[in-house]
């Protein structure tokens, strides 16, 4: 199968790449290295796949490089995920996820693509848990707290047109917070990585808010396996990708400390707007339609994590 992944050097990204190459697929990455990449990729492209450095905003580029392609499927995976961001600029979050999601669309519809998956978010979509029946499934009522979600939701409503106008094949799937081997400790998302990357640095993490705030946490190696599922059936709309269990950030951080040996002592900081107190997704229509239900536990999840970081794997920050 031809496959083009954006934000194919991501955390994310990089890692269905793997598979998609390890099952066979001609594979093209298109980032931009805002935040991926391309040391993430050296291992794919020993074996064939591609990565061209881009704009997915850029609708000449992403055109010309579909019409070349012919991709038989496309993995949406690019996106602006900081939520912050997505506050003090939403223009920029509007331009990146939904502006560049219909120039996908666009371009993949014309060059006869089989298959469209976008990567949404099961968090920021749904908004504020508390006080509703947990987990939440796809039918729940979509309250965004942040210009995050509701351009996410947008470009999922976008995905769902282009199916009902023009019978592109399309599903979008509502990750969870995905962590793993890759995740940038960097940035303001992944805080797996970057409580792992603290502790093991000899440094305080830190907590925004009382701690007591929870997330579905879901392994990369088992999203990797639901974009697989999803590349292979025709089932359409929105899927969760989950665990559908909740975990306080302090006992995600104390189960941290324990695979890398150190005490969690985090430093509380006041809580950041536009994020939610609680969250989990319902994934029983993924494993009902599509065959999937994550595998990891979280307890394997964070060793294989701290043992990446433990290792140095993650390499240098960015630049930028």
């Amino acid at each position: 199968m031809r496959a083009l992944v954006t934000g194919g050097a991501g955390f994310i990204g990089s890692n269905l790449v793997d598979a998609l190459v390890e099952r066979g697929d001609d594979v093209l990455a298109l980032d931009d290295l805002s935040s991926g990449r391309s040391a993430n990729l050296e291992p794919a492209r020993g074996e064939g796949a591609r990565l061209i450095e881009g704009d997915i905003a850029d609708s000449a580029l992403v055109r010309e490089l579909v019409a070349e392609l012919k991709p038989q499927a496309v993995f949406h995976l690019a996106a602006q995920i900081d939520v912050r961001r997505s506050i003090s600029d939403p223009g920029f979050d509007l331009r990146v996820n939904v502006g560049a999601t219909l120039n996908l669309l666009a371009a993949a519809h014309d060059s006869g693509c089989e298959r469209f998956l976008l990567a949404s978010t099961g968090g920021a979509i749904y908004g504020e848990g508390d006080g509703r029946e947990l987990p939440l499934p796809e039918d729940a009522d979509r309250r965004p707290d942040a210009p995050y979600g509701q351009s996410k939701y947008a470009a999922e409503g976008y995905v769902s047109l282009w199916s009902r106008l023009y019978g592109l094949s399309t599903a979008a799937l509502r990750l969870g917070n995905v962590y793993g081997p890759r995740q940038d400790p960097h940035g303001e998302a992944g805080v797996v990585a970057i409580f792992s990357r603290a502790l093991l640095g000899g440094e305080a993490p830190r907590v925004f808010g009382d701690g007591e705030q929870t997330r579905d946490y879901v392994y990369v190696g088992d999203v990797v396996d639901a974009f697989l599922a999803a590349s292979r059936s025709r089932a359409g709309g929105a899927f969760n990708v989950g665990t559908g269990v909740e975990t306080s950030v302090l006992e995600l951080g104390h189960l941290i400390g324990e695979a890398c040996g150190v005490e969690f002592e985090p430093r509380l900081e006041p809580a950041r707007a536009g994020e939610v107190q609680r969250i989990s997704i319902d994934s029983g229509r993924a494993e009902r339609e599509l065959g999937w239900r994550a595998q990891v536990s979280l307890a394997d999840g964070i060793a294989e994590t701290a043992a990446h970081f433990r290792s140095g794997s993650e390499g240098p920050r960015p630049a930028g």
